[in-house]
């Protein structure tokens, strides 16, 4: 269990960094272990300097060099509880590579509404995690990071430097469409590893 919540702990200290970073005066209140919120898929309540507060869920990923995300489906398959990213109510949905030291933020419910009727175009995958004695079962889609940041307006991506500075990584943003647009031919489609 010390390994899942010292995961959780450096994602959220890289969330630190992009709140910072985005407006250095600004509050940021942990809820996770508060029940009101739990329900909810909260995890930061993030207290703007301008007066908003916006609820936050933060994910960690050691796995960053995959180039997916795992959006949650299914928390516990066990339990048969449901995934948080199918019912969180946050605001902002912040993924962080952990190797990568990365921060994506992904609005909600912009990017559940964009992933939803596209589901089915991924693989999911079953995760195996153990608490203490006890062993769950997590299932989540396989998500290419490229295809989610240039198709859900909004989602951007840092890179944390160890100084905790933070430099802009821009997706290719796509092209809007063309009345007729050309084939390529090529058929080639992104494979998550």
């Amino acid at each position: 269990m010390h390994g899942v919540q010292g995961a959780a702990a450096r994602a959220v200290g890289l969330a630190h960094a992009w709140f910072r970073h985005e407006d250095p005066t600004s509050r940021v209140h942990d809820v996770s272990l508060d029940p009101r919120f739990q329900h909810r898929g909260v995890d930061l309540l993030w207290q703007r300097s301008d007066g908003r507060v916006l609820g936050v869920e933060v994910k960690g990923d050691r796995n960053g060099r995959r180039g997916n995300y795992f959006f949650e489906l299914v928390s516990n398959v066990e339990k048969d509880t449901p995934g948080c990213f199918l019912y969180t109510e946050a605001d902002l949905y912040v993924y962080a590579l952990l190797d990568l030291r990365e921060v994506h933020v992904l609005p909600m419910p912009a990017a559940r509404e964009w992933f939803l009727p596209r589901a089915s175009e991924w693989p999911l995958r079953h995760v195996h995690t153990r608490t203490g004695a006890l062993l769950y079962t997590t299932v989540g889609a396989v998500v290419p990071v490229r295809t989610v940041q240039a198709d859900v307006a909004g989602a951007v991506r840092f890179r944390v430097g160890e100084d905790g500075t933070l430099s802009a990584k821009r997706p290719p943003r796509k092209a809007p469409p063309s009345p007729v647009a050309p084939s390529t031919g090529s058929g080639e489609k992104d494979v998550p590893a």
